[in-house]
C-alpha cells in the first residue's frame, strides 16, 4: 500500500518528535523519497519496501555512512536515529529511514570547468579510500543493473530501444565489453565503491566539490568503476571528453594509484555506463513516461554515445595512461609494419595512400589506428552495414560455436538464408549456388553461360572488372588492357563504355544512341557466337559510370536472340546502395539470367554467390558436380542472413538514397565553386566526381592530392577510372548527413588550398 502524507506525517510525528513536518516528494529510483522541513530542520526521508535483503542493505550503508562522516571537509547524509534510538521505522510493509539534508548546488548546475574536474577527483579517491576496505556481506552479493561488472542484465532492455540504429550502438558497445573487459575482470581490483557519481548526486559549494548524496547504487565492484561512472557524467555535452577526463583521472591518481589495467579498459567502461543508462531509460520511459528524474541524462548520454563511437579506443587509453602518468604505450612504428610486410607480403597486392594506415579497430562509418586516430571511411563498400555491426558478428560467432560444415549435409541455416536471398529477386531468378567472393562467382557465372549456352565468346564493357580468377581477368578490361595483363583473348568482344560526360555527343539522348547502336553492331559483326554478356550496373573501375537509362533494355534482347545470356556483376554495388534499387539492374528495368554477387553480401566475411534460373542452373546439372567447400557454410549462411535483417531492419537502403541524394547535391555545388569538379554521378552512396585539369584534360595530379589530402584529414576514399583521376565514394551505409558535411568541408578546404 502507498503510503500518504498523513501516514508520514504521523510516523515523523510519533518515532522522530517532528511536529507539523512539511512533506515534499522528491524523485527517486528504487526508494520514495521526501524532502521534511520542521522548524529549522531539514531532512530527507526515504521508504522502502520492508523485507530481509533492504533490511540488510541499509545496515551496510549506514554502516558506510559512519565510516564517511569523519572525512572532511566533505558532507554525506548521516541517518538520523529514531527517539528509541533505532536506525529506521518498520510500519505496515515499509521502512521509514530519515537523513541528514545536503545544502548545495547539483554539479549538473554549475559551470563544470576543468578545474572542478580536478576536485571531483580528490573527492572520489579520498571517499573510496575510506570505503574499499569495508566489508559488508549484504553490499558484497548485491547485484545491480547499475554495476559495471553486470552490465549483461541490461541486455533483455535493448529491444526498448525504439530507434534500431541507436539500438545497434549499444550492442556494439555491449560487445565489445565482452570482448575487452570480461576478459580481464578477474584483474581489476574490487572494493565498496559508491557506484553513482552521477552529477545530480554531486554537491558542490563556492566553485569546489561539498559532498555527494544517494547511496543506494553502493556495491562490491571494481574500483576503476568509481571513476567510469563520475567520468561518464562529467564529461557528458564536453567539446573535448578526454581533456575533462584527465583532469580527474590525474587528480584520483594523485591519492589512490591507479594500475594500466584499469585505465586500459576505462574507455569501455564509459561506453558501458553510458549503455546502462539509454537502456534503463528506454525501459522506464515505457513503464513511467511522466518521469524527467529517471530519464534526465538521456540525451546528453546518447550524444555522448555517439561522440564516443568518433574517439579511437587507442587514443583515449593513451589519454588516460598519460594523465596517470604512465608511459601511453608501445606504438609500432609504421616502418616495422612496412618492412614485416615487405618480408613476407608480394609487392603485388598494393597499399592505400602515400602514407599507409596501420588499423587497430573499427566501428559502423569509423576506423581506428594505432596511433589514436578516428578515420571517416567514404570507401569500404564491402563494410556495408558498418564495420564490426553487432548482430552481423553475433551471427557468426553463435554459428561457429554450433555449426560448420558444407552443403553436402542439410542444415537450417543453408534454407533460411537461400529463401531470404532470393525472396529479393523476381521469380524467374530462382536458384543459388554459393562460393566464397565475388571473383569465384564471377568464374561461375561464366562456366554457367557457357555450359547452358554451348558458346564461347563473351561480350565485355571497356574498363570493366569481375574477379581475379583466371577467367576474371580474362574479361576484365581493367585487369587484361593494364600495363603487364595478358591482353584480349580471341573470345573476348569488347564493347564501348557508355560513358556520357565527355563523350563529344550533344546531348545524352544522342551519345546513349551513339553506344546503343555501336554495342549492337559489335553484336551483329559475333551473330550467334556470343554466350554470355556481362556489365556491372554502374562501372566501378571504369571511374563509377552509371548506363545509358536505356541501355540494357536494347543490349539485353540483342544478346538473347542470338542464343546468349547476360549477366549482372552487382558485386559493388548491390544489397541496397543504390538506394532506391536493391540491385543496380532494376535502375534499367531489366532482368538478367545471371546475377553475380560477391563483397558486401558477408560484411567482410568472405561470401559470394551466383543467382539465376531455374533452366541455367539444370544445364550445369549434366556434367561434373559443382562443389566448393566453404562456400553456404552455416556460417556464411548465418552471416548473410544477419546482413539483410539489418539492412531491413534499419532501412539502410532508405539511408542510402537520403543521404546519397545529400551528398550528391552538396558534390555538385562545390563543382559550381571548384571547376577541377567536372562531373558528379552515380546512385544512392555509390558516387564517382571526375577531376579534369583547366584544359579539360584528365587530372590525376589533383586526384591523388585530393584522396592523400583528405587521408591527412582522417577522412578515406578512393581514386579509380582509367586514367586515376576519379574519387570514388562508396562509404558504409551508416554515412550520414553530418559525415558528409565533414567530407565536403574538408575537401572544399584542400581545393582552395591548391
Amino acid at each position: 500500500m502507498e503510503p500518504n502524507p498523513k501516514n508520514i506525517a504521523g510516523i515523523l510525528n510519533r518515532y522522530y518528535d517532528l511536529s507539523n513536518p512539511s512533506i515534499c516528494k522528491m524523485e527517486g529510483y528504487e526508494s520514495k523519497n521526501y524532502k521534511i522541513e520542521s522548524g529549522n530542520d531539514c531532512f530527507v526521508l526515504k521508504i522502502y519496501n520492508l523485507n530481509e535483503p533492504n533490511k540488510a542493505l541499509l545496515n551496510g550503508e549506514n554502516k558506510v555512512l559512519e565510516c564517511l562522516k569523519s572525512l572532511k571537509p566533505y558532507t554525506f547524509p548521516l541517518p538520523i536515529k529514531t527517539i528509541n534510538g533505532q536506525p529506521w521505522v518498520e510500519d505496515q510493509g515499509h521502512i521509514y529511514r530519515l537523513l541528514s539534508f545536503l545544502e548545495g548546488k547539483f554539479l549538473a548546475e554549475v559551470d563544470c570547468a576543468k578545474d572542478l574536474g580536478y576536485k571531483l577527483g580528490l573527492f572520489l579517491a579520498q571517499m573510496d579510500l575510506v570505503t574499499l576496505p569495508i566489508y559488508d556481506t549484504a553490499i558484497i552479493s548485491k547485484q545491480t543493473n547499475w554495476d559495471l561488472q553486470w552490465l549483461h542484465k541490461n541486455e533483455i532492455y535493448t529491444n526498448r530501444i525504439q530507434n534500431t540504429q541507436d539500438r545497434s550502438l549499444v550492442n556494439y558497445f555491449l560487445m565489445q565489453f565482452k570482448e575487452q573487459v570480461i576478459p580481464v575482470q578477474d584483474l581489476l581490483r574490487k572494493g565498496v565503491i559508491h557506484n553513482d557519481g552521477n552529477d545530480w548526486n554531486i554537491l558542490t559549494q563556492n566553485n569546489t566539490i561539498s559532498g555527494i548524496i544517494d547511496f543506494g547504487d553502493m556495491c562490491h565492484s571494481w574500483l576503476i568503476n568509481e571513476l567510469a561512472v563520475a567520468l561518464t557524467y562529467f564529461i557528458m555535452e564536453k567539446e573535448n571528453p578526454l581533456d575533462y577526463a584527465k583532469e580527474v583521472i590525474k587528480a584520483y591518481n594523485s591519492i589512490l594509484p591507479l594500475e594500466e589495467l584499469e585505465l586500459d579498459v576505462l574507455y569501455y567502461l564509459i561506453a558501458g555506463r553510458l549503455c546502462t543508462s539509454v537502456c534503463n531509460s528506454a525501459f522506464a520511459k515505457q513503464q513511467n513516461p511522466d518521469s524527467s528524474y529517471i530519464t534526465v541524462s538521456e540525451k546528453p548520454a546518447w550524444d555522448l554515445l555517439y561522440k564516443w563511437l568518433t574517439i579511437n579506443p587507442v587514443k583515449a587509453k593513451y589519454a588516460f595512461r598519460s594523465a596517470a602518468g604512465f608511459e601511453p604505450g608501445n606504438k609500432k612504428v609504421l616502418n616495422q609494419q612496412l618492412e614485416l610486410r615487405r618480408k613476407f607480403i608480394s609487392s603485388s597486392l598494393s597499399l592505400s595512400y602515400e602514407e599507409p594506415i596501420y588499423m587497430k579497430q573499427s566501428a559502423f562509418q569509423y576506423m581506428y589506428d594505432q596511433a589514436g586516430n578516428t578515420f571517416l571511411d567514404a570507401y569500404n563498400n564491402i563494410m556495408l552495414v558498418g564495420h564490426c555491426h553487432p548482430k552481423v558478428v553475433k551471427a557468426g560467432q553463435i554459428s561457429m560455436a554450433k555449426l560448420n560444415t558444407n552443403t553436402r549435409y542439410l542444415y537450417d541455416e543453408l534454407f533460411t538464408y537461400s529463401e531470404q536471398l532470393l525472396s529479393k529477386f523476381p521469380p524467374s531468378l530462382n536458384k543459388v549456388f554459393y562460393v566464397n567472393s565475388g571473383s569465384a562467382a564471377s568464374d561461375l557465372a561464366l562456366r554457367l553461360a557457357q555450359t547452358h549456352t554451348n558458346k564461347s565468346k563473351v561480350m565485355v564493357m571497356e574498363h570493366g572488372y569481375h574477379g581475379n580468377t583466371r577467367m576474371g581477368i580474362n574479361v576484365s578490361h581493367y585487369k587484361y588492357n593494364h600495363k603487364g595483363g595478358p591482353g584480349k583473348k580471341e573470345y573476348v568482344i569488347q564493347t564501348p563504355i557508355p560513358k556520357i560526360f565527355e563523350s563529344g555527343h550533344n546531348s545524352e539522348e544522342e551519345a546513349s544512341k551513339y553506344f546503343i547502336e555501336k554495342t549492337l553492331s559489335d553484336i551483329s559483326l559475333n551473330q550467334n557466337e556470343i554466350g554470355t554478356f556481362i556489365a556491372e550496373p554502374i562501372i566501378g573501375c571504369g571511374g563509377q559510370v552509371p548506363l545509358p537509362k536505356n541501355y540494357l533494355k536494347n543490349i539485353y534482347p540483342a544478346i538473347r536472340k542470338q542464343g546468349g545470356v547476360c549477366i549482372s556483376d552487382e558485386v559493388q554495388v548491390g544489397f541496397g546502395r543504390l538506394g532506391d534499387f536493391f540491385w543496380g539492374y532494376e535502375m534499367y528495368g531489366v532482368i538478367p539470367d545471371i546475377v553475380i554477387l560477391g563483397k558486401p553480401m558477408g560484411n567482410g566475411h568472405p561470401i559470394g554467390a551466383v543467382i539465376t534460373t531455374k533452366e541455367i542452373a539444370q544445364s550445369f546439372e549434366n556434367g561434373p558436380e559443382f562443389f566448393s567447400s566453404f562456400g553456404g557454410n552455416p556460417v556464411s549462411c548465418a552471416i548473410g542472413k544477419a546482413v539483410l535483417e539489418v539492412i531491413e531492419e534499419e532501412e539502410l537502403s532508405k539511408k542510402a538514397k537520403e543521404t546519397g541524394n545529400y551528398l550528391k547535391n552538396q558534390l555538385k555545388e562545390l563543382g559550381r565553386r571548384y571547376p577541377e569538379i567536372s562531373d558528379v554521378r552515380g546512385e544512392g552512396l555509390f558516387l564517382g566526381v571526375e577531376i579534369l585539369d583547366h584544359k579539360k584534360r584528365p587530372d590525376r595530379k589533383k586526384a591523388q592530392y585530393l584522396k592523400n589530402g583528405l587521408r591527412q584529414r582522417h577522412i578515406l576514399i578512393g581514386t579509380d577510372g582509367p586514367h586515376d583521376n576519379v574519387l570514388k565514394i562508396k562509404p558504409p551505409l551508416y554515412f550520414n548527413k553530418e559525415n558528409s558535411d565533414t567530407l565536403i568541408s574538408n575537401l572544399e578546404i584542400l581545393l582552395r588550398e591548391k
